[in-house]
């Protein structure tokens, strides 16, 4: 579908569902993060005349995500039960966390972990611990409930859906050619370097430094790889996975996407392989919620880290308590700051070179999640049955998931669609997509989603009786190019470390995926048991 049609297509459906006066209301609004408390930990709001108690512990753990989570996992698995994990938001989970609207659970972030490859044993531990995995005559196997069932993916484009996200239907030999050329090139450099999840496994060798260099787009240019399906599919995966577009990211970042799994493989070669992909209707909120079941009172939630700072006894650590509006005065012997990077910056007194040189280079993705309560099962166009992961061919948005996919109820019924909307810098969005992403009204990303869906769902509006979005304003980093070889990502090392803080936090590898903050967070606590 080319760019002047599909806007028609959007403009026809949004004046027959945005604007008509008969359809059916559909509320809303956002929910998920509280925007305003990271607005007033930015502007210095959260004060008081000075700590009103003053608490110890051997071990402050600063920010409840992941990384946060998988530290305070390993110590509790190794023995140390003295500490607290600091988190801002009502529950902790930081990207990965999970909702519900109208009863039916959904993600409020990331949906899917892919089954871990052999150099993230520390993931793989995790869900070997949670009975996601066990060995079987001397093979792990999964269970198979938390896989993703079949069908897994399709694509609307030319009016039609297609199976798989690549797009294939009445493509000519010239894009084939391509496809091909392009998964020599991935499968050459597969061969000249390590590609790794989590990249710290992976050592920063001239190849990999060259690919960081300059951004996809322009390595891409260099090859003759113009396709214009090759690069929206391309261009895809960038948004999907960094929320930027091929020309805001590294060919690192690019050819880490496929490179690090099973490659990229053009239609017809019969050795591709599907990764599998664990989800849960919740995302991984299903995952975060595990890790946090078992911290009882060592979790303190709506707690803002106010100031980080090192004493000649150990770590000092004042958090604002937005219940109680009053600050408390933390000191331990160290402290995990699992904290984003441009907000650790913020609060660390007189922070370390190697984070103020991180914060200077590192780029962040705005995003959006927003939530659609359906009524009913919805029309649909021809093409394979509806799957887990829908995109539609073209569009600003990402396509939407279906939380009740994994259900083992047959029987059709309401159900919650999870629509993904990256605002980095790309061909969709400027360099203010925060800004858009903050001052825009609930109801002009609701018709956006409308507009944008309603293209192979006519009835989508009809049968939406709610949408609730959550905003991130800082919801992944970038991987830029110059960011391995400016030595900001410090992706090598094992450990970041100042002092009595050690750093853990998807920041620091990068980007952002589940198992980059895992593994970060696990091996800060591991120094210290050591």
């Amino acid at each position: 579908m080319k760019r002047r049609e599909f806007i028609g297509a959007t403009a026809g459906a949004f004046a027959l569902c945005g604007c008509d006066a008969s359809a059916p209301a559909i509320e809303g609004g956002f929910t998920g993060i509280d925007v305003a408390r990271g607005h007033a930990l930015r502007d210095g709001l959260l004060r008081s005349d000075g700590p009103v108690q003053a608490r110890r512990t051997r071990v402050v753990i600063a920010g409840g995500g992941v990384a946060g989570l998988a530290a305070a996992r390993a110590l509790r698995l190794g023995g140390i039960d003295d500490f607290a994990l600091l988190e801002l938001e009502d529950t902790a989970g930081g990207n990965s966390r999970g909702g519900a609207v109208e009863g039916i659970a959904c993600p409020l972030g990331a949906h899917y972990l892919p089954a871990p490859g052999d150099d993230a044993t520390e993931v793989q531990d995790l869900l070997e611990e949670l009975g996601l995995r066990q060995r079987v005559a001397g093979r792990w196997e999964y269970d198979e409930r938390h896989l993703c069932h079949s069908p897994q993916e399709r694509l609307f484009i030319g009016g039609e859906w297609q199976d798989g996200l690549l797009p294939v239907n009445s493509i000519g030999e010239a894009t084939l050619a391509q496809y091909r050329r392009f998964a020599a090139q991935v499968d050459r450099l597969q061969h000249e370097a390590k590609f790794s999840i989590p990249t710290l496994k992976a050592p920063l060798s001239a190849t990999l430094l060259a690919l960081d260099a300059v951004s996809f787009g322009a390595w891409l240019d260099g090859l003759g790889l113009d396709d214009r399906y090759l690069r929206w599919y391309l261009d895809y995966c960038c948004r999907d996975d960094y929320g930027a577009g091929l020309t805001q990211v590294s060919a690192w970042a690019g050819i880490h996407y496929f490179a690090s799994r099973h490659g990229f493989h053009a239609p017809g070669d019969d050795s591709g392989e599907r990764d599998a992909v664990l989800t849960w209707p919740e995302g991984n909120g299903w995952l975060t919620r595990r890790l946090a079941a078992p911290l009882g009172e060592r979790l303190h939630a709506a707690q803002a880290v106010v100031r980080i700072a090192e004493t000649r006894a150990g770590v000092e650590v004042d958090s604002f308590d937005l219940a109680s509006h009053s600050v408390v005065r933390w000191q331990a012997e160290h402290c995990i700051v699992a904290l984003p990077v441009f907000i650790a910056v913020r609060v660390i007194e007189g922070p370390p070179e190697l984070l103020r040189h991180a914060a200077a280079h590192l780029r962040y993705a705005p995003w959006l999640v927003a939530n659609v309560h359906l009524r009913a099962p919805l029309a649909d166009r021809r093409g394979p049955a509806p799957s887990w992961d829908n995109v539609v061919y073209g569009t600003a948005g990402l396509g939407y998931v279906d939380a009740r996919h994994q259900s083992l109820d047959p029987t059709p019924g309401p159900t919650v669609m999870s629509w993904y909307r990256p605002l980095g810098p790309s061909g969709y969005d400027g360099p203010d997509g925060r800004r858009r992403l903050l001052d825009r009204p609930w109801a002009a990303w609701r018709d956006d989603l409308l507009a944008e869906l309603s293209v192979p769902h006519p009835d989508f509006a009809a049968q939406a009786t709610r949408i609730d979005i959550t905003r991130y304003g800082h919801a992944m980093a970038i991987p830029s190019p110059g960011l391995l070889g400016a030595g900001a990502s410090s992706m090598a090392r094992s450990l970041v470390r100042s002092g009595r803080l050690l750093f853990a936090h998807a920041d620091w590898s990068g980007y952002s995926i589940f198992e980059e903050a895992f593994t970060r967070g696990h091996l800060a606590a591991s120094a210290l048991l050591a």
